[in-house]
């Protein structure tokens, strides 16, 4: 969830690191911190706030070595005094770290009867006085650091730096990712290579249990055991424009607007137009793993949630596999049955949602085929599960999922059609499905001009304190995930549910202050969705819906509608959330909300 960023060399460590966390600042922003090795002493500032409020308070230094951190706070409230980088007792050890302790309480209470006194709240503090208790004058930091880490439970991705020892970086993972780039007389250490993309695309990623020694001249990889492993040097093709706004005022907008351009790169090279069939990479070796499937399970968290909802009506229509979906944070505790030719599927952009990875994990133990759909390429995700699809979404920043979300629902169609062929659908019925894949991103591209007029409707609802969205079939997770958005980027309550369980409830709710958003495409369930919205106007609702085309019966009962392209049934849930995510955006602007950065959210949720 927190970033990390180091940097030894030739050069001022300073504007590296600063530059660094600002690119990381999307996994955290409760609080930011640096520790410098300077002309052998340690200097630490650290502040609760932004990145922007670090800068604020920095004195200059032409220290050339140093780490970096912005919290996602976790234990302890984001103040100045539990910022990172925390230091032990002698004060000669400073450490950044990502995760969770597990067994901190126990360790601190060991250390203080011992002597050992603790001055912040936090978890991290009790790692950083346990390396200190072992770094006792005859034992060096790096040897301090792996007798800590086995004394550990939980997580971690960490860096150390001693001033007895002050031409090294220590770092260290379990569960939480760390990336070291390679340079000239010069190395970086992160927690994503956004943070060193400019200063060098030679990339070398730290697996679980593994301890790095970073020096200026070069790096040295170990297990936890203290054996010496060899480590595959990776290039980062990634163009740095992809991390930067291009231009946009928020990172959310730029993304929400690349929605064409990414939606035809998770198509790119896999719809096979001629054969009339989908051509899936990843997933060619594990093809009579999937005629064999029974049954899938798909687990996630958060809006990869809502788009395995979605994958669930999709292959359950067209590839006529039975589909359960899990939530990841319930699946290891609910004690999942998982019974031959189950395939246990996993989605997360990031690749390293914590929960995610649990699940992962508890289903190969219980002997499934795991198979992942993520969006980094190499993250843990990734490489631990036996298959899977890359979105090809590239880089989202913005910590509210939007580009992310509308190409995990391309890859869950790629995938439903492949499962289809396999399972014997028409090459007719397919080819016809595939032509309407392929217009999706030009139909995405005219929702654009719509942007004008969601904006004057975000300035009507602006200052409501409660939403309702509803929805039917393929929209109803629409719903859920507009809902979502709304919440996420302007804090206001909102509820998405299926539009005929309105009755069973929600409906109480209803009355002139109460905005009720209707995802209402000419489907088969258009008629009941039009008895649902006559049900909302009888009770003085204000009504907004969503829908593919003008109609006189819909217009005579709402207040407001926004059109998207029409499409097939299955697709539609690609166009109708591109409204949605338009409409919270411009009502969080309205709100002076941070959309970029929402209070108390992260991007990558890297804890339990």
């Amino acid at each position: 969830m927190c970033g990390i960023v180091g940097y030894i060399g030739y050069k001022e460590a300073l504007p590296i690191i600063m530059d660094g966390l600002k690119r990381l600042e999307y996994r955290g922003y409760d609080s930011a911190g640096i520790a410098l090795m300077d002309n052998g002493d340690l200097r630490i500032q650290k502040k609760a706030g932004k990145v922007s409020d670090l800068v604020r308070i920095l004195d200059s230094s032409k220290a050339t070595m140093g780490i970096g951190h912005t919290r996602w706070a976790t234990h302890g409230e984001p103040n100045d005094r539990n910022a990172h980088p925390h230091q032990d007792s002698s004060g000669s050890i400073a450490l950044v770290h990502n995760g969770i302790i597990e067994n901190h309480a126990s360790i601190r209470q060991t250390l203080e009867r011992g002597g050992c006194t603790f001055t912040t709240e936090t978890d991290t503090e009790a790692m950083v006085q346990l390396i200190g208790k072992f770094h006792d004058g005859t034992t060096d930091i790096e040897t301090a650091v792996r007798r800590a880490l086995k004394e550990i439970t939980g997580t971690f991705g960490i860096a150390v730096i001693c001033k007895d020892e002050p031409d090294k970086i220590i770092v260290a993972r379990k569960g939480s990712p760390l990336v070291i780039g390679l340079g000239e007389n010069e190395n970086f250490i992160a927690s994503d290579a956004s943070a060193f993309l400019p200063y060098t695309r030679q990339t070398m990623v730290l697996g679980e249990d593994e301890i790095a020694i970073v020096t200026r001249k070069g790096v040295t990889t170990k297990n936890i055991e203290n054996i010496e492993i060899t480590k595959e040097v990776e290039e980062i093709t990634l163009d740095i424009e992809a991390i930067e706004k291009g231009g946009y005022p928020h990172f959310m907008l730029k993304e929400i607007h690349a929605q064409p351009e990414t939606l035809t790169d998770a198509m790119r090279g896999r719809v096979l137009k001629k054969e009339g069939t989908i051509k899936l990479g990843g997933l060619t070796d594990v093809v009579p793993d999937l005629q064999r499937a029974e049954r899938f399970i798909i687990t996630a968290c958060g809006t990869s949630w809502h788009a395995a909802l979605i994958g669930k009506y999709m292959l359950e229509q067209y590839a006529r596999i039975p589909v359960e979906v899990d939530y990841a944070s319930e699946f290891r505790y609910r004690d999942p049955i998982i019974q031959p030719n189950t395939i246990v599927w996993v989605i997360s952009q990031s690749g390293e949602t914590t929960d995610t990875l649990s699940a992962l994990r508890e289903a190969k133990n219980k002997g499934a085929k795991v198979f992942g759909i993520c969006n980094v390429v190499g993250s843990m995700i990734a490489r631990e599960t036996d298959a899977g699809v890359y979105i090809h979404a590239g880089p989202e920043i913005g910590v509210a999922s939007t580009k992310a979300f509308t190409s995990q629902l391309v890859v869950l169609a790629l995938i439903t059609l492949l499962m289809a062929r396999l399972r014997g659908i028409s090459n007719n019925r397919t080819d016809q499905l595939l032509d309407e894949m392929l217009s999706i991103p030009e139909k995405v591209k005219k929702i654009f001009n719509e942007e004008e007029h969601i904006k004057g409707i975000a300035a009507d609802y602006a200052n409501n304190h409660n939403f309702l969205y509803l929805g039917r079939g393929y929209n109803f997770p629409v719903a859920l995930e507009g809902a979502l958005k709304l919440k996420e980027v302007s804090y206001i309550h909102a509820e998405g549910y299926p539009a005929a369980e309105m009755k069973h409830g929600p409906i109480a709710l209803i009355d002139e202050r109460m905005p009720v958003v209707f995802i209402a495409p000419h489907d088969r369930t258009y008629e009941k969705i039009l008895g649902n919205i006559q049900e909302v106007k009888a009770r003085h609702g204000s009504i907004l819906a969503v829908t593919d085309k003008k109609d006189s019966r819909l217009e005579s009962l709402v207040e407001h509608t926004i059109c998207v392209p029409d499409t097939v049934e299955f697709l539609s849930p690609i166009l109708t959330i591109i409204p949605l995510q338009l409409l919270a955006y411009y009502i969080a602007i309205q709100r002076g909300c941070d959309v970029d950065q929402p209070r108390n959210l992260a991007k990558s949720v890297t804890v339990e």
